[in-house]
C-alpha cells in the first residue's frame, strides 16, 4: 500500500516548512498542491517515466485521498519536486539540500526508466565462417527488419 495524493502534498508541505501540526493547511492550499502534483507527475509520465500514478482526466475529477500506488523507491523524488515546485507560490526559500535531493531523485527516476535502443547488425556485415550453412548462401548477414512503432513508448512487441 502506497502513499495516498494527501501524504504525499501534506510531506511536500513539511519540507517546505509548513508542517501540518504547526500551520493548519487550507482546503484551497491543499488543491493546489493537488493540481501541481497531477501537473508533475503527467509532465514525468509523458517523459517516459511511469510510476503507476492515477493521473486524472480533469483538475476536478482528481481525488485528494486516492492511493497513489507508485514504488516506494519513488517517494523521495515526489515529495521533494512537489516542494520544488509549490514552494515559489507560497514565498518560501527553500534549503539547497532539497534541491539537491529533488534533482537527484528525479535523476535517478530518469535512469531507471530510460531503455537502450535495440538495433540490429546491418546487412552489409559478412556473416563468418560459423553462420554459412552452405557455400551457395548469402555471405552477408540478413538485411535488418523495421519495427512496428507504436507511438513515443517504442515498438509493439508481442509475446
Amino acid at each position: 500500500m502506497g502513499y495516498s495524493k494527501r501524504q504525499f502534498v501534506t510531506a511536500a508541505f513539511e519540507e517546505i516548512g509548513l508542517a501540518s501540526y504547526v500551520f493548519d493547511l487550507s482546503p484551497e492550499q491543499l488543491e493546489s498542491a493537488l493540481r501541481r502534483l497531477d501537473a508533475m507527475l503527467a509532465e514525468w509520465n509523458a517523459k517516459g517515466i511511469r510510476l503507476g500514478y492515477p493521473l486524472p482526466g480533469s483538475p476536478e475529477s482528481s481525488n485528494l485521498d486516492a492511493e497513489s500506488a507508485v514504488p516506494d523507491s519513488a517517494n523521495e523524488a515526489i515529495i521533494t519536486g512537489l516542494a520544488v515546485r509549490i514552494a515559489p507560490s507560497l514565498g518560501k526559500q527553500l534549503m539547497q539540500e532539497t534541491k539537491v535531493t529533488a534533482k537527484q531523485g528525479y535523476n535517478t527516476l530518469l535512469a531507471r526508466a530510460c531503455q537502450p535502443i535495440e538495433m540490429q547488425l546491418p546487412g552489409t556485415l559478412p556473416a563468418g565462417a560459423g553462420n554459412k550453412p552452405s557455400r551457395f548462401s548469402d555471405p552477408f548477414l540478413y538485411p535488418p527488419s523495421d519495427s512496428i512503432d507504436a507511438g513515443s513508448d517504442g515498438p509493439i512487441e508481442f509475446t
